[in-house]
């Protein structure tokens, strides 16, 4: 074939190709005016697509989380920022999600310090801003939502907080928790298949004082949610929470999907109370005695 014939034929071959990702699909990112449906994950994903992990990088799909400042002083700390459009524009429009627009998790990268919060948007300015507590060292802050006519997207960025930093030795495999309050010890328990790579549904079992919780109360419109974070990267697990009955045990769907050190928290409402029960699963490990570890809900 001659030069020129090769070069026709290249041209026509690059055109069909083009027209076929047009008509299947963007090519790029989000276009503001009509995004649609292409990033799995998130609050409303299935379990399928739960495989692998998000919030490793603060861009996806033409997102950016930008946080208002990287540092903070440790302490109560006010903790601002925006996610961007590809055009760069604040982002207003979301689409509600367990009852909420944003779901925001701040974990401090040996993974403790755990909050689950639910900041306010300024629609003014496009900014979200809540108050944490937050010590020294290097912080993770992961953002879960859902822009109007898109999926779920979840961005994370690093922030850093001076100060003296001694960091935590994760806790060995935990499949039970307590949680010490006012209202008395409630144990949690964690079962369910843990093996890397397939979709599992993971159950919890509350317990106060020894007697099953059966009037568990609605939390973001669910009896309980559940968190899984894997530590080095900080990967985090989309996981869903099943409809059942008010307790003792609350199921989850989700997947490991690689072998490795989890770290889960969950939340449950009860007696008007949040709390927070925090679990440590080795994936693809066989699990060791059940270390008892548990905590409170931060705001």
């Amino acid at each position: 074939m001659s030069t020129p014939l090769r070069v026709a034929a290249f041209v026509a071959v690059l055109a069909a190709a083009f027209a076929a990702a047009w008509g299947g699909g963007r090519l790029v990112g989000p276009i503001e005016a009509a995004p649609s449906a292409a990033h799995e994950g998130g609050h409303g994903a299935h379990t399928s697509e739960a495989a692998d992990v998000s919030g490793l990088t603060a861009q996806a799909d033409g997102y950016t989380l930008a946080l208002a400042d990287r540092s903070a002083e440790a302490g109560r700390a006010r903790l601002e920022f925006q996610v961007l459009t590809s055009g760069g524009r604040p982002l207003l429009g979301y689409t509600e999600e367990h009852t909420k627009d944003l779901h925001l998790i701040v974990v401090r990268r040996d993974l403790t310090g755990f909050q689950h919060v639910h900041p306010t948007l300024d629609r003014a300015t496009g900014t979200w801003s809540v108050d944490v507590r937050l010590t020294p060292g290097v912080w993770r802050v992961i953002t879960d939502f859902t822009p109007e006519g898109w999926d779920g997207i979840t961005l994370a960025d690093d922030l850093s907080v001076a100060g003296d930093f001694s960091p935590e030795q994760l806790p060995a495999d935990t499949r039970t928790a307590t949680v010490e309050t006012d209202q008395g010890t409630y144990t949690v328990t964690l079962g369910g298949d843990t093996a890397p790579g397939v979709g599992t549904v993971l159950t919890t079992t509350v317990e106060l004082d020894g007697e099953p919780v059966d009037d568990l109360e609605p939390y973001l419109g669910a009896f309980g949610h559940l968190v899984a974070i894997r530590s080095g990267d900080l990967g985090y697990l989309h996981v869903h929470p099943e409809e059942g009955e008010p307790g003792p045990s609350i199921d989850f769907a989700t997947a490991f999907p690689t072998a490795g050190t989890y770290r889960l928290f969950l939340d449950f409402q009860h007696r008007g109370e949040v709390h927070t029960a925090a679990f440590t699963v080795e994936s693809g490990g066989a699990p060791s005695a059940d270390h008892e570890e548990g905590g409170t809900h931060e705001h």
